[in-house]
């Protein structure tokens, strides 16, 4: 039985996981957190589950929000979010057979040099400028789809914000268009991740509803600010969630 205190702290950090999601992605480093702290005993499957269900549906209300104002490049989200479904769920039922302890650094490696060349590079992200030819642009979504998506599955934390930096870095998109393109591909990824823990069993619905609920709101309010704040804002906050997504695995890495 979850009391309504502890209920009150999981649809907070559900809320702020969804604001910050909708903009730039990362709203896991919010979420599950709070959530293993809050959920003590709670077998980790099944706080996973139960996170997929809030990180879904907040992620659709932010893409309901932006396909109104944002055109959604189509030729290569599509690719990328049939492949990344699949390879997400692929890589959560291999998630148990490969060393994990290595993830983290890999990621941790991956993400400074991302936020050292969002540095370096001021204007990267902020026009939109396709450099992919039309007819290739489904076949790099694909390869996307396919790393990001097996990642998500297999990891997860930060899947947002590497869909964001790939369709900035790889197709030329502004930020506010890859956050959109970003938001696709994400639901595809916790769509299929969380068709495998619904179907094992493993989602506290008790707590996973008004989550839910929490992050759509918080999720909606993320896609107004973007929307209304622009490019730039995008960018400035895509930084700051890198940022402390570096900082938290480096004091993992270092802590006893």
């Amino acid at each position: 039985m979850i009391s309504t205190l502890t209920l009150g702290f999981l649809c907070g950090a559900a809320f702020l996981a969804g604001l910050v999601d909708a903009i730039v992605g990362g709203g896991g480093l919010i979420q599950l957190p709070a959530m293993l702290l809050l959920l003590k005993g709670t077998p980790t499957p099944t706080i996973l589950g139960t996170g997929k269900v809030s990180s879904l549906l907040g992620t659709a209300a932010a893409f309901r929000r932006y396909a109104g104002q944002v055109p959604i490049q189509w030729q290569a989200v599509t690719p990328a979010a049939v492949v990344a479904g699949v390879f997400s769920f692929l890589g959560a039922r291999v998630v148990s057979q490969l060393p994990q302890e290595l993830l983290p650094k890999l990621v941790l490696g991956l993400l400074v040099v991302i936020a050292v060349y969002t540095f370096w590079r001021k204007d990267f992200g902020s026009l939109h400028a396709p450099r992919l030819p039309p007819r290739r642009e489904p076949l790099y979504g694909a390869l996307v789809g396919m790393i990001i998506g097996f990642y998500d599955g297999f990891f997860g934390p930060g899947t947002g914000s590497f869909l964001l930096f790939a369709f900035v870095g790889l197709f030329g998109y502004d930020f506010l268009t890859s956050s959109a393109s970003a938001k696709l591909v994400n639901i595809a990824t916790n769509l299929a991740a969380l068709a495998y823990f619904a179907y094992t069993g493993q989602i506290l619905w008790a707590a996973a509803v008004p989550m839910a609920v929490s992050n759509i709101i918080g999720s909606t309010l993320g896609a107004h600010l973007a929307l209304r704040h622009g490019t730039g804002f995008v960018r400035g906050l895509f930084l700051v969630v890198v940022s402390a997504f570096i900082l938290k695995l480096s004091w993992q890495m270092v802590a006893p």
